[in-house]
């Protein structure tokens, strides 16, 4: 078994909040080191959404290669477990090429279950979820302060999901998820990693993300979220309620102009960031990179990190 070897292969991981530079620190480090990229944003995984994603373009993804982007229709369900094993499965395939495999995204709990595992916990049953879903948005966050504090810091309020689902393990268990997460520890950490998070100050990452916004609404943007709903992709599915793609859709719908849609987007995507942000700084392995004045540490770290001159 991988957990029992004396020796485990290495993989590196490049995190940050949404408009750092994650890919162009990537690409960067292609021109080095032998690498492919592994993706782990959790919108880049869907087909049809390109411009609202920010994917790497077609130039850069045939500059290196690039797995687990476009894998899912809009409509189909992907988790954190799906892409622990689909992940694990791309970086076996990478090292046993003698090749870097090189983790790039945001989603830290997608990028926690590849590198320490995800803990076990029973099956919701359908009654109790539907009896949840009942509840208001308000209603369930108040739950679950009551039941498990910790996790409702870490939980945005508007993410009913993972409400539902922290709800679900405390009735099933009879354990907050929150002492589940401490007592598995993520033990299951199959490859040493390398785990560098890139950040910026704060005035020139929103300069950032308000940059890419008016870029994505140049390229198309509200144009791709038509052609999803042409397609009879409903509004209602995840993927087209996340932040950009739910602007889009009430545009569309007249809820909303073009310019209040685009003014929500940067908002909404500057608060991500922040959320982004408090989740990483949760983590002690993080090396953190502030760019653009140490952007050349990334190789500097990789090399000595593979042992490479």
């Amino acid at each position: 078994m991988r957990g029992c070897l004396i020796e485990k292969q290495k993989i590196i991981v490049i995190q940050g909040p949404t408009g750092v530079g994650k890919t162009a620190v990537a690409l960067g480090l292609s021109e080095k080191i032998p690498i492919e990229i592994i993706n782990a944003d959790s919108m880049q995984f869907y087909r049809y959404m390109d411009i609202g994603t920010s994917k790497p373009t077609p130039e850069e993804q045939k500059a290196v290669p690039h797995h687990l982007f476009s894998i899912v229709n809009p409509d189909e369900s992907f988790n954190a477990a799906q892409f622990m094993q689909r992940g694990r499965q791309a970086a076996d395939e990478i090292l046993s090429r003698d090749r870097i495999p090189v983790v790039v995204g945001g989603t830290g709990l997608y990028i926690k279950a590849l590198t320490k595992g995800l803990f076990a916990v029973p099956e919701g049953y359908e009654n109790l979820r539907e009896e949840l879903r009942k509840k208001s948005r308000e209603e369930l966050f108040e739950r679950l302060r009551d039941v498990d504090h910790e996790a409702s810091l870490r939980i945005n309020p508007n993410d009913t999901v993972r409400i539902v689902r922290a709800l679900e393990v405390y009735y099933l268990t009879g354990e907050p998820i929150s002492r589940h997460h401490r007592k598995h520890r993520f033990q299951d950490a199959p490859y040493r990693c390398l785990k560098i998070c890139l950040t910026r100050d704060r005035e020139s990452l929103y300069r950032r993300i308000e940059r890419l916004v008016d870029q994505m609404m140049e390229k198309g943007f509200l144009q791709e979220v038509r052609s999803l709903i042409d397609m009879g992709y409903s509004p209602q599915i995840k993927p087209l309620r996340s932040i950009g793609y739910s602007q889009m859709v009430k545009c569309i719908q007249g809820q909303i102009s073009r310019e209040e849609a685009v003014s929500q987007i940067k908002k909404e995507s500057k608060r991500f960031a922040k959320r982004q942000l408090t989740w990483f700084r949760h983590d002690p392995e993080l090396i953190w990179i502030e760019l653009p004045e140490k952007a050349g540490e990334a190789e500097g770290l990789a090399k000595k990190f593979l042992n490479i001159k």
